[in-house]
This record gives C-alpha cells, structure tokens and sequence, in this order.
C-alpha cells in the first residue's frame, strides 16, 4: 500500500474522527464540564488524537523519501508532539474543508472562495474554544467567556487587534500566534484570487477584441478580393 491509497482509504473516517473530536472539545469547553463527563469528553478527546498520532505514523511509514516528509511536515509533526501545542491539533479539521471544497463548483476559483470561508469559520471557532480553554481560568485574565472569545477570534484573524481582549497564558499566546498567521495566510488568499480574476477578465476582453480584429480583417480580405474580381470582369 502507498501513501496515495492510504489517504484515500482513511479520508472519510478522518473526518469522522475529527467531527467527534470537534464535538467532544466544544461540549468540554463550553459546558465546562467537571466529574464524569469531564472524563468521558477526555476519553473521547484523547482516543481521537492517538488515531490522529497512528494516521501520522503510518503516513510517514509510506512516504517514498520519509526524511523529506518528515521535513516538509514538521508543524503536523509540533502539533502531535509538543504538549503545548496541543490545543492547535484542531486544526486537523481542515482535512474535512479540503475533502468537501469540491462542492463549490468547477471553477478553481469558486473552489478557493468556498475553501477560503469554510477555513475561516472553522478557524475562527476552533481558536474561540482554545482561547477560551487556555484562559478562562488563568490569573488576570480577560476572556473568560465564550463570547469574548469568539470576539478576539474576529478580531485577531482579521488582523484588527483592538487590544481590549488578550490572552495572558503562554499557551493563550501561541494561539494567538497561530491565529495571526492564519490571518495572514488568509488575507493572501483572498488577494491572489481577486488578482486571478482581474488578470483572466482582462485575458479574456484582449482575446475576445483580437477575435474581433481578425474577423474585421477577414472580412475587408474578402470585400478586397470580390473588388479585384469586379475590377477583373470590367476589364
């Protein structure tokens, strides 16, 4: 088996996966459960990340050159490894963006738009809830409810920052990172595409004005050649 089939085997239960993982997370954080639900949301949290370290593992087993996909992946690599970084390892949800994106249409750019806005939601909401797991009980802190995080989730990925909400834990700041950089990545996104459609609209209007000048040369080609006939016959 290769890696190519692999993943294609595994899409689907992935996203299965990450959804339950999704669920688990949210209903933790936002509940902020305690005593045995607490401990079945950990089961399920900890159950789905070990298939998320095996799905990893096994990849790396079937990439043809391991070193150079173990180096061209080292942020996958951060997520499952640094305890820190933990939080981040809902990012693994995008894999349900990129499988569904093709539901946008045939163009690419109807499919960049509709993966650009679903990437951001789904951004924006997972690092509300890991802003507000990492936070809500830290000394001095200022979002302690989910609403306040969704709040600094709008504001950070957009790259706007009032400042009024921050975090103050270590790991809160590492979100905080992330989130920007995705804002960032984002924001190129968006400009690439508009430039793309700039660049085909004005593609396709030098195309069609050059279809027009050779129909209208065509055209006096013709009228050129019925006149030198005429001419012929009058002679």
């Amino acid at each position: 088996m290769n890696q190519l089939r692999w993943k294609k085997i595994t899409e689907w239960p992935l996203i299965f996966v990450a959804l339950l993982f999704l669920a688990a997370y949210a209903v933790e954080v936002l509940a902020d459960l305690s005593g045995q639900p607490r401990v079945i949301a950990e089961t399920v949290i900890n159950v789905t990340w070990l298939i998320f370290v095996a799905d990893y593992v096994v990849t790396l087993a079937l990439a043809e050159r391991r070193w150079r996909w173990f180096y061209h992946h080292l942020f996958d690599f951060a997520v499952i490894i640094l305890p820190a970084l933990r939080p981040l390892r809902l990012l693994r949800l995008v894999t349900l963006v990129r499988t569904l994106q093709g539901v946008a249409g045939v163009a690419f750019r109807g499919r960049v738009v509709a993966y650009v806005a679903a990437t951001t939601a789904l951004l924006i909401f997972v690092a509300s809830l890991a802003i507000l797991d990492a936070e809500r009980t830290a000394p001095g802190a200022h979002i302690t409810s989910f609403g306040d995080a969704l709040w600094w989730a709008l504001v950070t990925i957009t790259t706007v920052g009032y400042g009024d909400l921050y975090p103050v834990t270590v790991t809160g700041r590492l979100i905080a990172a992330g989130v920007m950089l995705g804002g960032i990545g984002l924001i190129g996104v968006v400009t690439a595409t508009l430039a793309s459609w700039i660049v085909e609209n004005v593609a396709r209007r030098d195309a069609e004005s050059q279809i027009a000048t050779q129909r209208e040369v065509a055209e006096l080609s013709d009228e050129i050649r019925a006149l030198r006939a005429e001419l012929g016959r009058m002679r």
